[in-house]
């Protein structure tokens, strides 16, 4: 008997370690130290496709732990630790453990994480993120004081963006079904993707990493994002066939012309906006926040100027095209938008480094002005009328 009940001891012991071991089976762990963060609010956040959410947080005492569980993910997600405005990115896909040891004053690049080859990734992608971004912010500093001309301008960028996509590329090819693939395909530099969905090189970065996603995780969410945006780069690419050159008759132009879609879908040329008539070409993008003051000044002008035949061609840059529908119903101008987004050749060909960008056409359709400061626009418009 006494034999018996230490068998059913052993038993019940045996199945509340399994049912303890089923509960900690549903949940990973997020722990470490943030050394110099006493009393500072450390924030764990999961971050979706189009949306941060907060999860949990904690207040920071003298020694710096801290620990978070939290549910696992069916399929591979990823979060963040948040200490301020710094920024710490990792991935998740089972139940493991993160051990982070990190200082509050460089909490987002000097940290050391253990128990996630993909976060250990992630840490050397995000670092050399940094390091293209720090270096084209030098460029456009040095470009904007008149230090270094267009071409070196844009070909240190280009090597700079390069070697970015060097160290990326290494987890994608390597192993492309990884959260840290994915993770580096839509790193960024000034809201602009490093891989340009619309180059023939980088669209295969998408479609490894979408192949593969689609085989190890069909049905996310995630996969179907990468699915789509594979297959759209795949048609632009296939739409870009090459232009026999023979068969362009041969015109002198004094600006590039551009064709692109208005409101009810027709396409509209620069060169019939601009036959005889001053033109202020803006290329915009509506869902900015100075958006709404440039239309505004914009409206003043063209009120003021319509009678000497002042025009305006508007292109917009938005992803969303219900929203810039919405905006440009309300306005009386000519407005367009490029499908390409912030990918647009048509801007790349104005040399469109930023938003929003301004170029005045004079009545023999010369591209005259470049417009640097929004105040000078009335000044700069009264010389050309």
């Amino acid at each position: 008997m006494k034999h018996l009940s230490s068998l059913l001891f052993i038993v019940l012991s045996s199945v509340c370690l399994i049912l303890t071991g089923c509960s900690d089976s549903s949940n990973f762990t997020v722990k470490g130290v943030v050394s110099g963060g006493d009393k500072q609010m450390l924030y764990l956040e999961n971050v979706g496709i189009s949306t941060v959410t907060v999860l949990d947080s904690v207040k920071l005492t003298q020694p710096g732990k801290f620990k978070f569980k939290y549910p696992k993910p069916e399929n591979p997600e990823f979060y963040r630790l948040r200490l301020n405005n710094q920024l710490i990115n990792f991935s998740v896909d089972s139940t493991e453990v993160l051990d982070f040891i990190a200082d509050a004053g460089t909490f987002a690049t000097s940290y050391a994480v253990e128990g996630s080859e993909n976060a250990k990734a992630i840490k050397n992608i995000t670092l050399a993120q940094l390091d293209a971004n720090l270096e084209i912010s030098k460029l456009r500093k040095e470009y904007q004081a008149n230090e270094i001309a267009d071409t070196l301008y844009s070909s240190k960028v280009l090597e700079a963006a390069e070697a970015y996509k060097e160290v990326a590329r290494k987890y994608i090819y390597t192993a492309p079904m990884s959260a840290a693939a994915y993770f580096a395909l839509f790193q960024q530099v000034d809201g602009l993707l490093f891989f340009d969905l619309y180059d023939k090189n980088d669209s295969k970065a998408y479609s490894a990493v979408a192949t593969s996603y689609d085989h190890y995780y069909p049905g996310s969410a995630r996969s179907k994002h990468l699915h789509n945006l594979a297959l759209q780069s795949i048609k632009i690419i296939r739409g870009q066939r090459p232009i026999n050159m023979d068969e362009i008759e041969a015109k002198e132009v004094n600006f590039i012309d551009i064709e692109l879609p208005d409101l009810k879908g027709q396409q509209v040329k620069l060169t019939s906006i601009a036959n005889g008539s001053p033109v202020l070409v803006n290329f915009t993008a509506y869902q900015t926040e100075w958006s709404p003051s440039l239309n505004m000044k914009l409206g003043e002008l063209y009120e003021k100027y319509t009678p000497q035949g002042f025009k305006i061609y508007q292109i917009s840059l938005d992803t969303d095209v219900h929203f810039w529908m919405n905006v440009a119903t309300k306005l009386p101008w000519t407005c367009v938008r490029d499908p390409q987004s912030v990918y647009s050749q048509t801007a790349a060909l104005y040399n469109v480094k930023q938003l929003p960008a301004i170029f005045i056409l004079d009545k023999k359709g010369n591209l005259v002005k470049r417009v640097e400061d929004i105040k000078t626009l009335d000044a700069d418009l009264k010389s050309v009328l």
